[in-house]
């Protein structure tokens, strides 16, 4: 069987001389989603910014289309494909939508207005507030620039840490609507959410965390079967 595109391999770390993380294991194939879920507190953002380079590991790998990454830094990790939207603070309030947009693109020499088509495209809206302050926008088109301004770097891998937070059940439903075109355009999706139930009904894998281990490994559709995973983490 052939290696997952991007994996976080028997991750352990965290911050000081506390371990969050413990044998943790993160992948996601070429152009799936993968969700990472569990309860307040079980690591799901710490595994996702290990992968990303942000958490230091003590033992484990991060391989990235089969080359070992786990020594470069965020930086170079954005250089070679990888990029990450933060839970908050993820935009320039004060810059445009588009000048927020073309910041994506910083490490680019090519032209870049055929993303930019492409991102007003994928999401409509910022074409029509595209000359608008960012910080003017809604919670749920401020998340839009902040996911636009990630494809611009033209990633092969997109990670996106709880991209619904605080943004009402329509909002988040067209979220992630936006999210599965992106992976059908080959774009591998890494993503933890709190909205357990709606993300594994759109992830190709899930990963249940529980104070920084794995728990249950499964397809979306296997874990929103499982009693078990129901009982415990989706309220039945």
């Amino acid at each position: 069987m052939a290696e997952p595109f991007l994996i976080g391999d028997a991750m352990t770390g965290g911050y000081g001389a506390a371990d969050i993380l413990h044998g943790c294991t993160i992948a996601v194939e070429r152009g799936q989603i993968a969700v990472i879920v569990g309860p307040n507190g079980a690591g799901k953002s710490c595994a996702m910014k290990a992968v990303f380079g942000m958490l230091k590991l003590r033992s484990g790998h991060v391989l990235l289309g089969g080359e070992d990454i786990t020594a470069l830094s965020p930086q170079a990790r954005v250089a070679r494909g990888m990029a990450f939207v933060p839970q908050t603070q993820n935009i320039f309030t004060s810059m445009t939508v588009e000048e927020n947009l073309e910041m994506g693109a910083f490490l680019r020499r090519d032209d870049i207005r055929t993303t930019l088509e492409q991102i007003y495209t994928l999401f409509p809206v910022l074409r029509d507030k595209r000359r608008q302050a960012a910080g003017e926008l809604s919670g749920g088109q401020r998340q839009q620039v902040a996911v636009g301004r990630a494809l611009m770097t033209q990633p092969s891998v997109l990670m996106l840490d709880e991209p619904t937070a605080g943004v009402s059940p329509i909002v988040m439903d067209e979220l992630f609507d936006r999210i599965i075109e992106v992976a059908r355009t080959g774009i591998s999706i890494l993503m933890v959410e709190q909205n357990a139930r709606q993300a594994l009904e759109i992830a190709d894998k899930g990963y249940v965390l529980v104070q920084g281990a794995n728990r249950f490994t499964d397809t979306g559709a296997a874990l929103l079967a499982d009693p078990e995973v129901r009982r415990t983490f989706l309220g039945g």
